[in-house]
Order: structure tokens, then sequence, then C-alpha cells
């Protein structure tokens, strides 16, 4: 087939859409699938580069308020459906929600070419954490007949398929996520790295990988790492990335280590490193960090929704607690961290749950479901 594959936000950009749609776009160019990349264009692209084969058509694009180095394309409605003319595509992935997404769906559904979506990102919940709340109706209604103009709205987990489904989203279907366990695996566990962390031997170093904003409730880990230090003074928190919270964080918690943005093999060895991994967030659709902690061997605590739900199982890699239960995620949190030889048998359990999660099995599955919509002879 020839894929278009839109998405407003794409590496080296670090955030769990950006990294799961150029998954999605490998994975189909591995199975010999011609992909295109529709994208904004940064400052700094090389507009004749590729990514591993990938075509890329690149239009105008904006900084995103409050989060630098992210962007958001410009309306492109009128180029794409001159481009489209030119280079039709089979089938169409529009993996965002903003105005370079909004453009692709008329501009796929002017020129006829079968469109599915993705829901990656809660914009909804979002509004609530920027002091909008009265919006959160509003911003949900939005993306329902957003998804709702495409053939089918792609999700990863059971759990999410149901709850749009109940709410008058049609034709939901389910594309779960994988994790490339060859990448993120306990082998890459680094002493040194740990002696610069400032973390003993026999002490936990606390783990939490993501972006630093608002909606990832942050607050919440700092919480449940303060309550571990008044039973264990020698644990360290580690944070890894960056985003509009981190300057605030850092200014009122010296005492916590902040790891920045980290890539490839050296996010591998910070992963690795940890013994435990909290994930405080309730605004994700999935939550890709943590099938990516498990595979390094980290039990993880989390509220009871996305990848949580669907993998940790019950205590069996970690501990899953009520959804939004602050005190319940304290405490499971001390629990673990105060109990060495369970932290490292849910971790080993952990791994095991999702070594045999393939992401070709996803591409495969991926590129099934486009060529369902795509002609018959192009499919």
């Amino acid at each position: 087939m020839q894929v278009a594959i839109v998405s407003e936000t794409w590496p080296p950009e670090v955030n769990g859409v950006a990294l799961t749609v150029q998954s999605l776009a490998r994975g189909l160019r591995s199975l010999d699938h011609a992909v295109e990349v529709v994208r904004p264009r940064r400052p700094a692209d090389d507009a004749a580069s590729a990514d591993d084969g990938l075509g890329q058509f690149l239009v105008n694009g904006a900084a995103l308020p409050r989060y630098p180095g992210l962007r958001f394309g410009l309306p492109a409605q009128s180029r794409l459906l001159r481009h489209w003319q030119a280079c039709r595509p089979d089938a169409i992935y529009i993996a965002t929600e903003g105005p370079l997404g909004h453009s692709a769906l008329a501009a796929a559904r002017r020129r006829g070419i079968p469109v599915c979506t993705g829901f990656h990102t809660r914009f909804d919940d979002f509004a609530r954490h920027y002091g909008l709340a009265w919006l959160t109706p509003l911003v949900f209604a939005g993306m329902r007949r957003f998804h709702n103009r495409a053939a089918m709205t792609l999700v990863p987990t059971r759990e999410l398929a149901d709850f749009l489904g109940a709410r008058g989203f049609r034709h939901v279907r389910l594309l779960s996520r994988a994790v490339d366990t060859a990448a993120f695996h306990p082998r890459h566990r680094d002493a040194e790295l740990r002696a610069q962390w400032g973390v003993a031997a026999d002490a936990p170093a606390i783990l939490h990988v993501g972006r630093l904003a608002a909606e990832k409730n942050l607050d919440l880990a700092v919480r449940a790492h303060d309550a571990i230090r008044a039973r264990l003074p020698r644990a360290r928190f580690i944070i890894v990335g960056d985003g509009p919270e981190r300057a605030r964080l850092a200014a009122a918690r010296p005492d916590l280590v902040f790891a920045g943005l980290r890539h490839g093999e050296d996010l591998a060895r910070h992963y690795a490193s940890g013994d435990l991994f909290l994930f405080p967030s309730t605004t994700e659709t999935f939550g890709n960090v943590t099938l990516e902690a498990m595979a390094s061997g980290l039990p993880v605590v989390a509220f009871d929704y996305g990848a949580a739900r669907e993998h940790i199982g019950a205590e069996l890699a970690g501990m899953r607690v009520p959804f939004a239960d602050e005190e319940a995620f304290v405490a499971a949190a001390l629990e673990l961290a105060s109990d060495p030889e369970r932290r490292r048998q849910l971790g080993s359990q952990a791994r095991a749950c999702i070594e045999a999660l393939s992401p070709a099995s996803v591409s495969a599955g991926f590129a099934d479901l486009l060529a369902s919509m795509a002609p018959a002879e192009a499919a």
C-alpha cells in the first residue's frame, strides 16, 4: 500500500505520541509498504532528509505555547488536496487532532481517500490541569466529532475502547502497543550511573520517566518519594525527562535528581538502573513508559487504568491502585520500596509479562486495519 501518516509531533520531539507514531511508520515500512509522513516543518529541518526510508511532506507549523521544543501544524487543507491529487495514498492515518489533523481529515474526505484516526491524547483531561475545567465537555465533544468522521478510530486498550464506545464514538478498534524488549532490558543496569545519582548499593532508586508537565501529576510522585525517604533516608528519586514543570520542581526540590532528556541506550541504562517505577499520571490514553519500565525489570506503581490495567495484572508486575486514590498510591510505593525481595520478584515478573509483546505483530495488525479500508486492488 501507499500510506500517509499525519502527525503534529515527531521525533526528535520526545513524547508518547511522537514515538508511537514513528514506530508505526517504521513498522509499515519494514513490511514493504510505502509510507509518507505529513508533519510540521521544524526550524532545523532538512526537507530532503528521510527517516528509515520514510517519505516526508512538511507543512508550516508554530511553537506550542508553554511547551518549548514542540510544534503544531498550521491549517494545510489546500496543500494536502493538491498533494493527494498528484500522489494519492491508498489509506491515511491521522494521529493528532490539531489544525493539521483537521485539515488532513477534511482533505482526505474530499478526495475520497479512506482515513482512520488514532486516539492518543486525552485533551479533555488536559483542560482541567490548565485552569480550563469548564472546557472539558466541549473539548471531548469536539474530539468525538473529529474521530467519528473517520472510518475507524484506533485505541491501545480494551478499557479505552469500551469507554469511548459508551460515549458515542463509532467504529473504535483495538490496536495494541508493544515495546522493544531488546532495547529495554535489565542487562543495562549500571552501578556507575547509580553512584552518580548518589544511591548506595543497598538503597532504592525510585524512578520516573516522562514529560514534566502539570497534567502528569508529578507532585504525587514527589509525595510518595518523601514518604519513602522518611523510612529509608538513603533512597533517591530520579526524574528523567523535561518540560514546563522542571524549573518549578528543581527550584523547590534540589534534593531530587533531574536527569533531563535521555535517548536510546542511555535511556535504557537509566531505566534498568532504577529499582521502582512510579507512574502517577491520571491523563494517559496508555502510558508507553510503563512498558519500557517493565521491560527493564522494574516493578511499577500506577493507577488502575491504561497500560497498568492492560499489562501489570493483579500484583503480578507491580501494584495497581484505585484510580486517583493518592493515599493508596503513596502507600503502595512505600510498601514496595521497603521490600527489596518483593521488588526483585515483581521486577522479574514484569519483564516476563511483556516479553511476548512483539512490535512486528503490532505493525502487521496496523497494516491489516489500513488494508481493510483501502481499495481491494491496493490492498
